[in-house]
C-alpha cells in the first residue's frame, strides 16, 4: 500500500460525470482502466500540488435509490438548475446510498479500479474512496441477512410516518438520518451500537483497505455514542462500552498502519473524532469563517494549538459546497485559496475549483454540464501550485505573527492576517489583507534571525523586490500595505545594501 504523503493535499473528482466528460472528450467509453495517460499525468506533480486523488462515488448505486432520486421534486428542480438538458438516465441516484461496496460495473469494476491504483501509484498519487458508516441503502443486502444490524420499527411507525421507516422483507426499518433534519428517504439507518453491524463494518473496510490508501467517512460523527443515543433514544438498546470508531479504526490499522481515515464532521466535533482515531478532520469551521465572517474572526481560529490545526484538513470547496468563485466571490476566494494553501493541515480540492467553475452539480446526476475554464482562476491556481509543492509548505513549521497598527489610529490592520513558515534556511512571510478595503499594518519579525543584517524580500505573489533592514523589521515591524482582497508571500535572503531603506 502506498504511503501517502502527510499532510496531504487531495482532490476530490466526483467519478461518474469525470469518465462521462472524458468519454465524451475522447469519442469513446471511457472507464476506470481506460483513462488516458495525458489524463492521469496532468493530476500529478510538478503539473498540481496532489499528493492524492478522491474517487467520490465508485461504490455499486441502488436502483430503488435511482428511482427515488428521479421522482424526488425538490431534487428534480436541482437537476433542472445545474444541468437544464437532464434526461432520466442522467440520474444514477446518490453516492451515499451505497447498495454494495463493489465498485460499479458501469463505472469498469473492482478490476478496472486496481489498475488505475496501479497507474496513480506510478505517478505518486495515492487513492482515496468513500465509506459512508451511518446507512446504507434500501436495498443492500444486509437488509436480509443481518437484519440485526438495523435500527428498527414497528407496524404502526411505518402507518404513521412512511418518509421515516420501511419495509424490507418481513422486517420495517428506520430510515438513515442526522438528529436536525428528515430522513434520507433512499436509505436504512445501521444501528452504531449493534455488535454484529460493528463486524460487517471491520470486514468491509478490510476490504475496502485491500483496494485504495484511505477513505473519507462521510458525516462520520453520527456514530459518536453520545450523538447516535441523542438522535435515536431508546431504539438503540443500551450503550457499548467501547465507542463505534475505537473498535472500528484499530482493527484496520492492524494490519493496515498507514492506511488514512478522513472524517466529514460539523458541529465542533473534530478533537473528538481525533481522539477516536482519525487522521484528519474537516475544519468546516475556517470555511464558515473565510466565507461569511472576518480577519478577525479567521484569526481567531488560528491561534487554536498547532498540534490540533495539523489534523485538520482545509478547503474553500467540495461537492457538499456552493462553487468558490460563486460562495466567495473571486477576490476573495483566491485569498482563502493562499490560506489554505499556506497553512498547516491536510488540503481538499474539489475538481473544477482550479478552472473557475460556477456550477455546483448535485451528486445524483452522472453527467455534468460543459462550463468555460477562467483564465484568470486557472493561472491563478497553476502559480498557487506551484509553489506549495516546495518542502517550506509541506515540511516548514508554522507562527503566527501579530499585524500590528501602521500608525496610531489606523485600524485596519484588523483586516490582515500573517504568519511565517520556515523551513531550515528558507524564510517565508505570508500577510493576506482579507478584506474588500485596503490596509496598512507592521509585522514585527521576532525570533527570525533577521538582526544585524539587510535582506531581500522577493514577493512571489506580485513579482516585486524589497531590500529592508533586519534590525527594523524586528523593533519597528515590516510596513505592508494592501490593496482589498491581496496579500504578500515574501521570500527572505540576506541582501547587499550596508544601509538597507526601512
Amino acid at each position: 500500500m502506498t504511503s501517502i504523503q502527510r499532510p496531504p493535499h487531495i482532490y476530490e473528482i466526483n467519478t461518474w460525470t469525470w469518465l462521462h466528460a472524458l468519454s465524451e472528450k475522447y469519442q469513446r467509453p471511457i472507464t476506470l482502466g481506460s483513462i488516458p495517460d495525458a489524463e492521469l499525468t496532468a493530476l500529478a506533480r510538478p503539473h498540481t500540488a496532489f499528493d492524492a486523488i478522491w474517487l467520490m462515488g465508485v461504490w455499486e448505486r441502488s436502483p430503488r435509490g435511482a428511482k427515488i432520486a428521479r421522482e424526488h421534486v425538490g431534487l428534480q428542480q436541482d437537476y433542472s438548475h445545474a444541468l437544464p438538458d437532464y434526461q432520466a438516465e442522467d440520474v444514477v441516484g446518490s453516492p451515499y446510498a451505497v447498495r454494495g461496496y463493489v465498485v460499479d460495473t458501469r463505472l469498469g469494476g473492482p478490476d478496472e479500479l486496481a489498475v488505475l491504483r496501479k497507474r496513480l501509484r506510478e505517478l505518486g498519487l495515492g487513492l482515496i474512496l468513500d465509506f459512508v458508516p451511518n446507512h446504507v441503502a434500501l436495498d443492500h443486502e444486509w437488509a436480509i441477512t443481518h437484519p440485526e444490524a438495523f435500527l428498527q420499527g414497528t407496524a404502526a411507525e411505518l402507518a404513521a410516518d412512511p418518509t421515516s421507516f420501511a419495509q424490507i422483507g418481513e422486517y420495517i426499518f428506520a430510515l438513515g438520518r442526522d438528529p436536525y433534519f428528515p430522513a434520507w428517504t433512499d436509505t436504512l439507518q445501521v444501528n452504531a451500537f449493534s455488535p454484529a453491524l460493528r463486524q460487517l463494518v471491520i470486514e468491509t473496510l478490510q476490504n475496502i483497505a485491500t483496494q485504495c490508501d484511505g477513505v473519507r467517512c462521510d458525516m462520520a460523527m453520527l456514530e459518536v455514542s453520545e450523538v447516535f443515543a441523542k438522535t435515536w433514544g431508546k431504539r438503540t438498546g443500551d450503550v457499548p462500552s467501547v465507542e463505534y470508531w475505537d473498535e472500528i479504526i484499530p482493527q484496520i490499522r492492524r494490519y493496515y498502519p498507514e492506511f488514512l481515515f478522513i472524517a466529514e464532521v460539523y458541529w465542533d466535533m473534530e478533537v473528538r473524532l481525533h481522539s477516536l482515531g482519525f487522521d484528519y478532520c474537516y475544519d468546516k469551521r475556517l470555511y464558515d469563517r473565510m466565507a461569511h465572517e472576518n480577519a478577525t474572526s479567521v484569526l481567531t481560529h488560528l491561534k487554536a494549538e498547532l498540534e490540533y490545526q495539523s489534523k485538520l484538513i482545509r478547503f474553500i470547496e467540495n461537492h457538499d459546497e456552493m462553487r468558490a468563485v460563486v460562495a466567495f466571490g473571486v477576490p476573495r476566494s483566491k485569498m482563502a485559496a493562499v490560506l489554505v494553501a499556506t497553512l498547516p493541515g491536510a488540503k481538499l480540492w474539489h475538481d473544477g475549483q482550479t478552472v473557475g467553475h460556477k456550477i455546483k452539480l448535485p451528486v445524483q446526476l452522472a453527467r455534468r454540464p460543459v462550463e468555460p475554464s477562467d483564465k484568470e482562476i486557472s493561472e491563478f491556481y497553476r502559480w498557487l501550485f506551484s509553489k506549495v509543492n516546495q518542502p517550506i509548505y509541506r515540511e516548514g513549521s508554522w507562527e503566527l505573527h501579530e499585524a500590528i497598527p501602521a500608525w496610531p489610529g489606523n485600524n485596519s490592520y484588523h483586516n490582515m492576517i500573517a504568519y511565517i513558515r520556515r523551513h531550515k534556511h528558507d524564510l517565508r512571510l505570508i500577510v493576506v489583507n482579507f478584506s474588500n478595503t485596503q490596509a496598512q499594518c507592521r509585522v514585527r519579525l521576532t525570533n527570525c534571525g533577521l538582526e544585524g543584517k539587510s535582506w531581500k524580500l522577493a514577493d512571489k505573489l506580485n513579482h516585486r523586490d524589497y531590500e529592508r533592514n533586519g534590525d527594523r523589521m524586528v523593533e519597528d515591524g515590516l510596513y505592508i500595505d494592501l490593496t482589498a482582497w491581496s496579500a504578500h508571500i515574501f521570500e527572505f535572503s540576506e541582501g547587499k545594501l550596508e544601509h538597507a531603506p526601512r
